[in-house]
């Protein structure tokens, strides 16, 4: 016997077993449907498919995976299940936290009506697997107390942990995805090819990890103190690079950190989980502007009233339906200071920057050399720019982090172009070890300088610096030393001949 159910988004509430994750609901009614009290009755396989908003999820149920549905059932051990023959196609874990109902810990599932909780089947073949089914706990207003109490401990936790600020956000971002499609379709990604090819996984988190129906989203602070941006850029002979990377690579400092408060949640309320830190098909902004941690500025980042756009972002999707902050209005206004800022014109329109025009993606995510229209308007930005920021009336507010990590390393704070441009590539690689700017390598490196020394007219040592890597072995790297020698109106070898 083989039954194929197909169930829309309108057919998934089981009033009798609620409240469920819909996928669990949708499995256990079409059991019922099917007139099975036991899986164990099956002779062939159940094909339930179950679609709902963008994504379509098989469950197969083989014939040996057997467990009672009755409720009466659901205290015998898994133990005792196997060694009575019913498991033979799969390990089904079948329990309803006994371990918590019997110390009495305050795990926020631990309460309510018996149930079952198959927590997974695993196997090969026609097997499918089961990640969650949660079965008990029929007391509705009671599961929703414990979830908002779970939530708020989230924020103490995060905050515990250094991060600013947390916010929870559904997973619901219809509305940003047709101007993700456009800027796309624009070609504004120049070559960030991940910008695309994860398709349209970044604006559907429930696809990117099956099951996610909530992101927990934070923030924390990354100014780090040093010299003064504008001091920086106001010198032609000191390299100025993005504040968020002079200390240690953020990547691993959020990440050790929400991977701690994951765990802390598990503790809790065991739960599926993947933690991102700028590192995965993710909308980051849209989501943390969803949890109330912003709103999207004109810049197209995240601004705060209490703490301007000088952070950090991460989020952690998770499977656990807990309630959501609401979303803080716009308060931009009629301020336009960033756009006009910007030295390349990269933000072509409120909301819009073309990235193949921005000095952050020339001097980082560009592989190839540098278009000669926009050197002379780098300046002596070698990595990164904040420009944007910089001239944003709410970072008056921007808050000094008290993250030790973020400390400027190597004096990147306020070096001199000469002094870094002879850095050899072991120097490089022994100092940027551990640091954001590692990523972009030497080559890169060298070329964002080469650019920046272009432009340092006047400034000592500037020509001797480039005539030094005339012959440098990476053809890119030569390129843009030569045109920086004209600039500084140093001929050509030939030409001098």
């Amino acid at each position: 016997m083989q039954t194929d159910f197909q169930i829309g988004s309108g057919q998934k509430g089981v009033s009798t077993v609620r409240p469920l994750h819909e996928a669990d609901a949708v499995t256990l009614e079409v059991l019922l449907q099917a007139c099975f009290k036991k899986l164990g009755c099956m002779g062939e396989s159940i094909k339930i498919k179950v679609i709902y908003d963008y994504s379509r999820i098989f469950i197969r149920f083989d014939q040996g995976i057997c467990r009672t549905l009755h409720f009466s059932g659901v205290a015998q051990a898994p133990e005792k299940a196997a060694a009575e023959g019913r498991l033979s196609c799969a390990e089904v874990a079948d329990q309803i936290d006994r371990q918590a109902r019997r110390q009495g810990v305050s795990q926020p599932f631990a309460h309510g009506q018996g149930g079952i909780f198959i927590e997974q089947v695993h196997g090969g073949g026609r097997t499918a697997i089961i990640n969650r089914m949660s079965l008990g706990h029929d007391n509705l207003s009671g599961r929703q107390d414990e979830l908002a109490s779970l939530a708020a401990n989230i924020r103490t936790w995060g905050l515990e942990l250094g991060f600013d600020e947390v916010g929870i956000a559904d997973t619901d971002l219809r509305d940003v995805e047709p101007g993700l499609q456009a800027w796309l379709d624009a070609g504004c990604h120049g070559q960030m090819d991940y910008m695309y090819k994860h398709g349209l996984k970044r604006t559907r988190p429930e696809e990117l990890v099956p099951g996610t129906r909530r992101v927990v989203s934070v923030r924390m602070s990354y100014l780090g103190g040093g010299e003064s941006p504008a001091a920086v850029l106001g010198d032609a002979g000191k390299a100025y690079v993005s504040r968020y990377a002079l200390g240690r690579d953020y990547h691993k400092v959020l990440r050790s950190r929400l991977q701690r408060l994951a765990d802390r949640i598990s503790a809790e309320a065991p739960h599926g989980y993947r933690v991102f830190v700028d590192s995965a098909p993710v909308m980051e902004v849209a989501l943390a502007g969803k949890a109330g941690l912003g709103w999207r500025g004109k810049h197209t980042l995240l601004l705060s009233r209490q703490a301007g756009s000088f952070f950090f972002l991460g989020e952690i999707y998770t499977d656990l339906p807990l309630p959501v902050d609401a979303a803080v209005s716009a308060h931009c206004g009629d301020c336009s200071a960033c756009i006009p800022a910007c030295p390349t014109g990269a933000i072509v329109a409120p909301y819009k920057v073309d990235a193949r025009r921005c000095i952050s993606y020339l001097t980082i995510e560009l592989k190839d050399a540098i278009p000669e229209e926009f050197r002379p308007l780098i300046g002596n930005r070698i990595y990164g720019c904040d420009d944007c920021q910089l001239v944003c009336p709410w970072n008056r507010f921007a808050r000094q982090s008290t993250v030790s990590d973020f400390t400027p390393r190597h004096g990147l704070d306020g070096a001199g172009l000469v002094e870094l441009f002879l850095w050899s590539k072991v120097i490089f690689e022994e100092r940027m070890t551990g640091s954001p700017i590692y990523r972009i390598g030497y080559e890169r490196w060298s070329r964002n300088i080469a650019v920046a020394l272009g432009n340092a007219i006047g400034v000592s040592m500037a020509v001797a610096a480039l005539e030094s890597r005339r012959n440098d072995p990476s053809p890119m790297v030569r390129e843009h030393v030569m045109w920086a020698l004209r600039q500084h109106h140093i001929p050509r070898p030939e030409a001098a001949v």
